[in-house]
Parts: C-alpha cells; structure tokens; sequence
C-alpha cells in the first residue's frame, strides 16, 4: 500500500478555484484503478495551503494514474493555480499504533 501526500500552496485568491476543479475531478480519482481512498485536507495555520492524501494498492497504480488522462487534465487546470512549487512524497506504513 502507498500514500501518497501532495502539499499544493496556491494564489490565495485562487484557492476557491482549486476547489472546483477538485469537485469535478474527485469520484473519478477515488474510482481509479488501486484507488483505496482519497483525502483534500487545509493547513491548520495557512488557508492557501491544501494537502492531497491518496491511498494506492501499489506503485504501480499510483504511476497508472499519474500518467492517465485524468491526471494529465486535472493537473493542467491545477498548477496554474500556485504560489509556490508543490511537493509530492510517497510513503510505505512500516508501523500503526491503535
């Protein structure tokens, strides 16, 4: 299982406009092929400063979806958005406590 969290900082007055695209693109990404989930979650200091948190079965999913269309036409309308370059980090769970 991989997540995958993506920190976005966006033009403040462009915030609302990432919520959009994210509204129209959000079922079609939790519907993805290895998709087990996906999370929009805001910085608890910053409000311009939104996280993507997504679940993947494998790698190999993940990349699947980076290189659709999907991704392709979401992240065309979504980097025109920024303030700053955004973050990308995979991650493996070694641990879960409770």
């Amino acid at each position: 299982m991989i997540t995958r969290i993506v920190r976005l900082c966006f033009e403040p007055s462009k915030v609302d406009d990432f919520y959009k695209v994210f509204e129209a693109s959000k079922l079609q990404i939790a519907a993805f092929e290895g998709c087990n989930g996906l999370q929009l979650m805001q910085d608890a200091n910053e409000n311009n400063v939104l996280y993507t948190l997504s679940y993947w079965e494998s790698e190999e999913h993940l990349n699947k979806y980076r290189f659709s269309e999907l991704f392709k036409t979401t992240w065309a309308q979504t980097k025109i958005l920024f303030n700053n370059k955004p973050q990308a980090f995979s991650l493996e769970l070694l641990q879960k406590v409770k």
